[in-house]
């Protein structure tokens, strides 16, 4: 079952990291990395995990890296996740008990700082899911890779909220996704949190109201109001 995986992992100077997400994975799962690093970062990957891997240099936005990775990808599923994360030592024997589904999100926790927020956040998802609204993050969704081409991939204007974005198209489109809520990844890289907590949110929440609704101008679909300002 895990060869029909894909692991896709876009990378921006993530040497810091990426020990801890590798040593999350088996080995007989595929890995498709999208690097645009001036660090150690793809040496790391070579290095640490040089079967089942595949790594593209190229410079670019998340949402492009993570398009190009699903694109390089053969296998039936897709799994978009972050560098900065590793998933629960359960998860790879969980999954598949939602592959009925055309497309699976999970939730992000913590083990160190932030718990409670995580927590809440994980709290918030589960409540938009049932309230008709995919509340995916790009760090645990898994989509089928012929439901990803059939409805056009990632928005490629959107260098943020892509996820989002994604989740609720495959909605609209018919498909059926799913909330798991044990299929848990952990974060342990909590920058963009200590640069405020309140700013993330807020930032979060307004950009997903419009982008939901349609009210998103052209221009500001494009830029990223910040949102990775010191977080790399």
């Amino acid at each position: 079952m895990l060869e029909t995986i894909t692991i896709v992992l876009p990378t921006r100077n993530e040497a810091a990291n990426i020990p801890d997400f590798l040593g999350s994975l088996p080995p007989a799962v595929p890995l498709v990395v999208v690097d645009a690093s001036t660090d150690e970062t793809p040496a790391l990957i070579r290095s640490l995990r040089h079967r089942n891997t595949t790594i593209i240099t190229r410079p670019g936005n998340v949402t492009l890296a993570r398009q190009l990775g699903a694109e390089a990808a053969t296998t039936k599923w897709l799994l978009f996740t972050d560098a900065d994360v590793a998933f629960h030592p359960q998860y790879f024997e969980r999954l598949p008990n939602y592959l009925q589904h055309d497309a699976v999100y999970g939730p992000k926790q913590s083990r160190g700082e932030y718990g409670r927020y995580y927590q809440l956040f994980s709290h918030g998802q589960q409540l938009a899911h049932r309230l008709g609204v995919p509340a995916a993050s790009g760090s645990n969704l898994l989509i089928r890779r012929d439901v990803f081409h059939k409805i056009g991939g990632f928005d490629l204007d959107l260098s943020v909220n892509e996820d989002s974005e994604i989740a609720w198209r495959i909605k609209r489109h018919g498909y059926d996704i799913a909330f798991a809520p044990d299929l848990l990844v952990y974060e342990f890289d909590h920058r963009r949190l200590a640069n405020g907590r309140f700013r993330k949110t807020i930032h979060s929440l307004i950009r997903c109201a419009l982008l939901f609704t349609g009210l998103m101008p052209q221009k500001w679909r494009q830029h990223d109001w910040g949102y990775w300002a010191n977080a790399r």
